[in-house]
């Protein structure tokens, strides 16, 4: 009985990841995400401001 309830419960298990996957997957992907994604994806390439907060407390030499 254990065996058969470990057996079930791996399957199950197996599935809820793939759906879980497929879930996030589709929701990357859906069309009206487009515009978030690819503002998202540009982030990286921003200029930072030059006044960060906790940037004026550091000095070179306080590493």
């Amino acid at each position: 009985m254990v065996d058969t309830l470990a057996e079930w419960a791996n399957a199950v298990w197996g599935l809820w990841l793939m759906l879980i996957f497929i879930g996030i997957v589709a929701w990357v992907f859906w069309p009206g995400r487009k515009k978030e994604m690819e503002e998202n994806a540009r982030i990286p390439f921003e200029d930072q401001p030059d006044d960060l907060p906790g940037e004026k407390e550091k000095t070179n030499g306080d590493r």
